[in-house]
């Protein structure tokens, strides 16, 4: 019971991310100059897309199917702020299931560039993570980094 009820609160605070306030166009310059910043930095040369998300794929991944939002995915994962905090980990020996459509935004646009199997790093703005949302390890408003692994694709 416990889970489920863990997973359901999991999935409120996705939805209520998804839903955060608008940012001005300063506040958007903002966080993409915080952006560009940190990965000048980075030995990957990452690519922006027009939503304001910075990726590099490592590997793709095998198969034909990229990732949909109407898939359910298994990945491994490591959080971290811009200040290299690490906020979260899940191992590919302990990784995690979810439909794809009831993750962030940002998951869900670096998802479909990837293929089971796919390694990914995505620095997600607030717009496209949780937002303005204050949550236990992330403050509000904070830039994620994310290194992922999809373990599998349903």
């Amino acid at each position: 019971m416990k889970i489920r009820i863990n997973s359901l609160l999991l999935i409120i605070i996705l939805a209520l991310a998804s839903s955060c306030s608008t940012y001005s166009d300063k506040e958007l310059q903002d966080f993409d100059n915080q952006i560009k910043e940190y990965v000048k930095k980075q030995p990957e040369q990452f690519e922006k897309s027009d939503s304001g998300l910075y990726y590099f794929i490592e590997k793709e991944g095998e198969g034909e199917n990229y990732i949909k939002l109407t898939d359910k995915v298994t990945f491994a994962y490591e959080g971290k702020l811009l200040n290299g905090k690490i906020f979260d980990r899940k191992t590919p020996a302990d990784p995690i299931t979810y439909d794809a459509r009831v993750l962030i935004e940002g998951w869900k646009e670096v998802f479909a560039y990837l293929k089971k199997g796919g390694k990914a790093k995505v620095v997600i703005p607030p717009q496209l993570g949780y937002g303005d949302r204050n949550l236990e390890d992330i403050p509000e408003n904070s830039v994620l980094v994310y290194d992922i692994e999809i373990v599998d694709v349903e």
